[in-house]
């Protein structure tokens, strides 16, 4: 019979297809998984977890952050353009000069200073660098080419008020960059009748008044911004 020569040539065919197949499924998977329907997703490799977490932080929008005002920084720095006031301190060298014409010399409440040969020049509202050039063009009238130096040795012009329900109100010097609560901590702190969420920061920009709420109790809990306070600053604490 040849039943068993047929049989047998199916089944070493059937082997060969199989063979094949499998062949050429190791292949394919060997550059792009097949994906099953149902099954959960492979886990992402680590490099790749991270480019997707960092995909994702980059396209996610930041956190609110609340960055310090550096107002008063700025208005406290010579380098950045302060602005002299009254009661300042300046120290004014003139180089080749320094015996008849270095001087450490106050600002008078009315703005001006005193110099020798200049007599009265105004400092007031100028920043160092633009009362040095003053000086300069008004020297070189007596000496050839003056080289001038102006330093703001002290600040005594930036001053911020601390009223109401402080154990020390009154107008406090501000020598660098301070907050809502340093000055409040210079007025030794709030007394026992102060109403600490209801505290008010009044300031002037040029011609417009502004009040600013500042609510003690968030603000010691982090939920608020102890924000800078800028010179003329009125604090007040009902």
């Amino acid at each position: 019979m040849i039943v068993r020569p047929v049989l047998a040539l199916i089944l070493c065919l059937s082997v060969a297809a199989l063979g094949s197949g499998c062949a050429s499924r190791g292949a394919f998977e060997s550059t792009q998984d097949i994906p099953v329907e149902g099954a959960p997703a492979p886990a992402a490799a680590p490099a790749e977890a991270a480019a997707t977490i960092a995909a994702d932080s980059a396209a996610a929008p930041a956190a609110a952050t609340v960055a310090p005002s550096s107002t008063a920084a700025r208005a406290l720095d010579a380098s950045a353009g302060f602005r002299i006031g009254a009661e300042d301190v300046l120290d004014i060298q003139v180089w080749k000069n320094c015996t008849e014409l270095c001087r450490t010399v106050p600002v008078r409440p009315d703005g001006m200073v005193s110099f020798p040969l200049v007599h009265d020049i105004q400092a007031a509202g100028l920043t160092a660098a633009e009362l040095r050039q003053q000086l300069t063009r008004r020297l070189a009238e007596f000496i050839p080419s003056p080289e001038v130096s102006v330093i703001v040795r002290e600040v005594h012009s930036v001053k911020v008020s601390v009223v109401g329900a402080v154990r020390m109100p009154g107008h406090y010097e501000v020598n660098s960059a301070a907050t809502v609560l340093d000055l409040i901590a210079r007025a030794q702190g709030l007394t026992e009748f102060a109403n600490r969420d209801r505290i008010v920061v009044h300031r002037q920009n040029g011609g417009t008044a502004t009040r600013l709420p500042f609510d003690y109790s968030r603000v010691a809990d982090g939920k608020d911004e102890n924000f800078f306070v800028q010179p003329g600053d009125i604090i007040v604490v009902p």
